[in-house]
């Protein structure tokens, strides 16, 4: 029995919608020669710079902290010093101009994609920020002129809102980071080598979580969920829900599906494109689920 209010359905189903467009920041060609052209080497430089630009030259720390999954490592090879090759300002004019025009080539119906700005823009303006700090940055940043990179900020702040949500259940739960990892894997929503080597966990930490996940007795001893571990994780996905639900239940049913149909066409241009693999690290579902 779904015991989620509507307004907490709407959030678990326009959630894949908006992460599918914010993705193409991380997988779309645009997005990565972005990156390079800014004097950024590989992907997860590019990833870290572009996604932690809005909070500014902010410890590595913090960046660790609000990112959550990461190891210090992958956040430390990169910052600080990437900030002597560009500045956060320079990465937050880059990211959005190449999401843009990521937008732009996969779904090039510039007036629907306008409708669909204005209608994420309206849920996104929604947001309690409080207590979200990469929602609170994205929200902060001036207002795109671009229709198409609009859309991309938009999804974006509704993303790192959702996000920073996840990671407060994930907190409240005792859930750590690498168990936070091996929880989706054990789901069967990521490969487990892309999570444990993309975010850079040791085999020591990785092993740990695997021990300790099954000292709680959420995993068996092959690392599939038990009932125990199934009911925990989908307590962290209702609370996630939950913390997610604020702008779908001011807009109302009628506004918010009014967003779910303008924006799953721009998801499935990219979807289309092939940029975003499935499965992904980040465990996005398609096709997603109906609005109610």
């Amino acid at each position: 029995m779904d015991e989620r209010t509507p307004d907490q359905r709407a959030a678990r189903a326009l959630w894949p919608l908006f992460e599918t467009v914010h993705a193409v920041t991380y997988f779309a060609p645009q997005s990565s020669a972005a990156a390079a052209d800014l004097g950024l080497e590989g992907f997860w430089a590019g990833y870290v710079v572009l996604r932690s630009a809005p909070l500014g030259p902010v410890h590595p720390a913090v960046v660790r902290a609000a990112f959550h999954g990461f190891a210090g490592r992958r956040i430390e090879k990169v910052l600080p010093g990437a900030w002597a090759v560009v500045t956060p300002e320079q990465a937050v004019e880059a990211r959005a101009q190449a999401a843009g025009a990521a937008l732009r080539a996969a779904y090039p119906d510039a007036e629907a994609a306008a409708a669909a700005a204005e209608a994420v823009e309206d849920a996104a303006g929604e947001l309690d920020v409080a207590g979200r700090v990469l929602a609170a940055a994205n929200a902060s940043l001036p207002r795109r002129e671009d229709a198409y990179e609009r859309l991309w900020q938009a999804t974006t702040t509704l993303r790192e809102h959702r996000g920073d949500g996840h990671v407060a259940a994930l907190v409240a739960a005792d859930v750590t980071p690498v168990e936070s990892h091996l929880l989706k894997v054990a789901a069967g929503e990521s490969p487990e080598e892309s999570l444990r080597l993309g975010r850079a966990w040791d085999d020591e930490r990785w092993s740990a979580g695997v021990r300790r996940l099954r000292e709680r007795g959420w995993t068996d001893e092959a690392g599939a969920l038990t009932d125990a571990g199934r009911a925990a994780r989908a307590d962290v996905e209702r609370r996630t829900d939950a913390a997610a639900a604020g702008p779908w239940r001011a807009l109302g049913q009628e506004r918010t599906a009014r967003v779910a149909a303008l924006l799953r066409p721009v998801a499935d241009a990219v979807v289309a494109s092939g940029w975003v693999p499935f499965p992904n690290p980040v465990g996005l579902p398609w096709p997603p689920p109906a609005v109610a």
